[in-house]
C-alpha cells in the first residue's frame, strides 16, 4: 500500500491510525519494562522503571497527536472524485487541518489557480472568514501578494467556484504550474 502524503485524500484517517498504533505500541513497551523490572528485582525501584518512566514521554506525545486528530474527518471519496472530475486542471490538496495561533481549522479541500485559492470546509466550527484571512496573511508573509482566498462551508458554492477556476485554466492553457505548487506547499506547512 502506498504511503499517503499530507494533502492527499485519506491523510487524516491514515494519520489517526498511525498515531494510535504508535501510542499503543509505546505504552505496551512501557508496561513491559515496568513488569519486567518488578519481576526481576521484586521492587519497583530499579533501572527498568526509570527507563519506563522516560519512555512515557514519546508515548504521551503520540497519544496527544492522536487525540488532536480524533475530532476531524477526512474528505469523502465521492466529493474527492467529483472535484477531480470537475476541476482536473487545478492544483488541489485535501484533508488539511490548518493551525493558527488561535484556532485549529479543518479544511476538506483546497484548489489553487493563479492568484486564487479556494477552500471547502465540512466543519461548522471553522470560521470561513478567519480561515481565509489566515491563509492570505500567511501567503503574503511569504511573498505571494494580491492573492484572493475564499473558504466555503457550502459544497455547491465551492464546486461552482472550482469549475469556474478550471474553465479559466482551460482557456489560459498555462504551461508552468510552479507558482501554484509553491502556494500549495506553503498551505501544507501550516497544516497538521
Amino acid at each position: 500500500m502506498a504511503r499517503i502524503e499530507k494533502g492527499q485524500p485519506g491523510y487524516i484517517k491514515a494519520r489517526k491510525l498511525k498515531y494510535l498504533i504508535w501510542a499503543s505500541g509505546e505504552f505496551a513497551i512501557v508496561a513491559a519494562l515496568l513488569i519486567l523490572g518488578y519481576v526481576q528485582t521484586g521492587s519497583k525501584l530499579n533501572l527498568l522503571t526509570v527507563i519506563a518512566v522516560v519512555g512515557c514521554l514519546p508515548a504521551s506525545k503520540m497519544l496527544v497527536e492522536y487525540i488532536t486528530m480524533v475530532p476531524h474527518k477526512g474528505i469523502s471519496p465521492d466529493i474527492c472524485s467529483e472535484l477531480k472530475e470537475k476541476a482536473p486542471l487545478l492544483i488541489t490538496c485535501y484533508d488539511l487541518i490548518i493551525t493558527s495561533k488561535e484556532k485549529v481549522m479543518p479544511v476538506a479541500a483546497v484548489v489553487i489557480y493563479g492568484n486564487t485559492v479556494c477552500g471547502y470546509t465540512q466543519s461548522s466550527s471553522t470560521d470561513e472568514v478567519k480561515c481565509a484571512s489566515y491563509i492570505k496573511e500567511m501567503l503574503e508573509a511569504n511573498g505571494y501578494q494580491k492573492m484572493t482566498v475564499k473558504v466555503f462551508q457550502s459544497y455547491k458554492a465551492f464546486l461552482l467556484r472550482a469549475e469556474g477556476m478550471n474553465n479559466i485554466a482551460a482557456v489560459e492553457k498555462k504551461t508552468s504550474r510552479r507558482r501554484e505548487e509553491a502556494v500549495r506547499d506553503l498551505i501544507l506547512t501550516v497544516s497538521m
